[in-house]
Formats: C-alpha cells, sequence, structure tokens
C-alpha cells in the first residue's frame, strides 16, 4: 500500500523552532516525528510512502534518503517556486501516485489504523474516497462535515468568525484513501486545495465516511507538539487505536 504525506507546509505557527527545520523532522520524544509517523504506517501495511515536500524539503530527502527505518520505500515530490496547496501538490506528483492510495499529513499523528480507510475505498468501487472522521460537536475545532449513514454529504469550511452549525457534527481527521484519476482531473500546475477537492467529492455523492474513535495529536504548535512528546514519552503510543468504525 501506498501512503502519500503532505509534508511542505511552512509552519510558521512555530517561529523559530523551523526556521532551519522543517516541520516533519522536529524532534519528539528523542526522534525526528517523521520517524514516528514511517514507523506507524508501516506496522499498517504501507510498504511506499510519497514525501509531497516545499519548505526545507532538501533536509528532508537528505535525513531520510530512499528508504527510512521503518523499511518504507521513500519518494519525493517537490514543490516549484510557486505554492500550489494540498491538493495542487498531489496533482504534481501523480506520476507517483499508485490506483489508489492513503493521502495524511506530516505534521498529524493519528491513533487509528491508517489502513482502514483504503480498505473501505476497496471495499466500494463505487466511491472515489473515503475520509476518516471524528465526531466532533464543534469541540476540538469547528466541524466541518456533515455524514449522512457511511457518507459524506457535505464538506465545507466555515469562517471562524461565523456561527457553528449544528448539522456540521464531525471533523476531517486528516486521512483520506483516494483514487488516483480524481487527482488526474484537477488542472496540473495550478492551486488547488484539499478541502475543494474533498467538497467537491461529497456533493458528488462520492465519498465515504469512516468514523475514527480517539481524538490526534498534530506538531503544527508548539503546544501540540507538547501534547505528542507527553503521549509518546509515557507510553511510547498514544494508545493502542482504532481501526475506525462505520458511521451509524
Amino acid at each position: 500500500m501506498q501512503a502519500v504525506i503532505l509534508a511542505g507546509g511552512l509552519a510558521t505557527r512555530l517561529g523559530a523552532l523551523t526556521a532551519h527545520t522543517p516541520k516533519f523532522l522536529l524532534p519528539v520524544a528523542g526522534r525526528p516525528f517523521a520517524y514516528w509517523l514511517l514507523e506507524r504506517l508501516r506496522a499498517a501495511g504501507f510498504t511506499e510512502a510519497v514525501l509531497c515536500i516545499g519548505h526545507l524539503g532538501d533536509a528532508i530527502r537528505a535525513r531520510l534518503g530512499d528508504t527510512s527505518e521503518s523499511g518504507l520505500r521513500l519518494s519525493y515530490s517537490a514543490d516549484g517556486p510557486e505554492l500550489l496547496g494540498t491538493a495542487g501538490a498531489l496533482r504534481r506528483a501523480a506520476p507517483l501516485l499508485a490506483p489508489t492510495f492513503l493521502v495524511t499529513y506530516g505534521d498529524a499523528y493519528l491513533p487509528f489504523d491508517y489502513s482502514a480507510p483504503m480498505r473501505d475505498l476497496e471495499a466500494h468501487p463505487e466511491a472515489l474516497g473515503t475520509l476518516a472522521v471524528f465526531r466532533n460537536h464543534h469541540q476540538h475545532d469547528r466541524s466541518n462535515t456533515r455524514v449522512s449513514g457511511e457518507w459524506v454529504v457535505e464538506y465545507r469550511k466555515d469562517p471562524r468568525d461565523a456561527p457553528p452549525d449544528a448539522t456540521f457534527e464531525d471533523i476531517d481527521y486528516g486521512a483520506m484513501a483516494l483514487r488516483r484519476e480524481v487527482v488526474l482531473g484537477l488542472e496540473p500546475e495550478v492551486p488547488h486545495g484539499l478541502d475543494a477537492l474533498q467538497t467537491a467529492l461529497a456533493a458528488r455523492g462520492k465519498l465515504r465516511a469512516l468514523r475514527a474513535t480517539e481524538w490526534f495529536f498534530e506538531i503544527g504548535s508548539e503546544q501540540g507538539l507538547a501534547r505528542l512528546e507527553q503521549a509518546l514519552c509515557s507510553a511510547r503510543d498514544p494508545g493502542p487505536g482504532s481501526a475506525g468504525t462505520k458511521p451509524s
């Protein structure tokens, strides 16, 4: 199985911490964050990863090479001088993509089975993607996903000052299985956001939902880094995880 990791962000919230070190390589519990994430993907059954890199991407390539410590085969797709956005980075990586793949973020550590969206998508040829979601009720952040049965029926990111919409109970969990044809349908070398792609798939009735049961860890802020560090130091794993459950 193939995972695609979006690891090209500028990491502006972390200030001096990422002035010379890409967020993907920040030390967490004694190791670069990349090692923790790649190890977790390998444990879930993935055999290769495509790293979409941008800011300080050469440092990522130099540190990780073409095979990670966990045994994953690694390849790289670099943003050009113009930032292409999250989905635009996928479009640039299209020659490297498998027919189906998992896309996740290089600053998120998800305590669930990363292979679950892939299995769900393979079991449902009528779908173009399977999105992991979390029943959030606007608690951790603004919920952006409306689920009916086993399908995402609407994906929407509202302005932060907009009143919460109670019909949006779930939030994007940060992992999605996709078919390569979706990416090939995007215009190349033009900025595209992954949120717009998810909105379009939901509107077409082609995006399935797979619910995770534990809130995720992220290293996009100093508070998030500290939270993951504490969890990894105390247990070397934030928890047994969950394969996810289909929404009722």
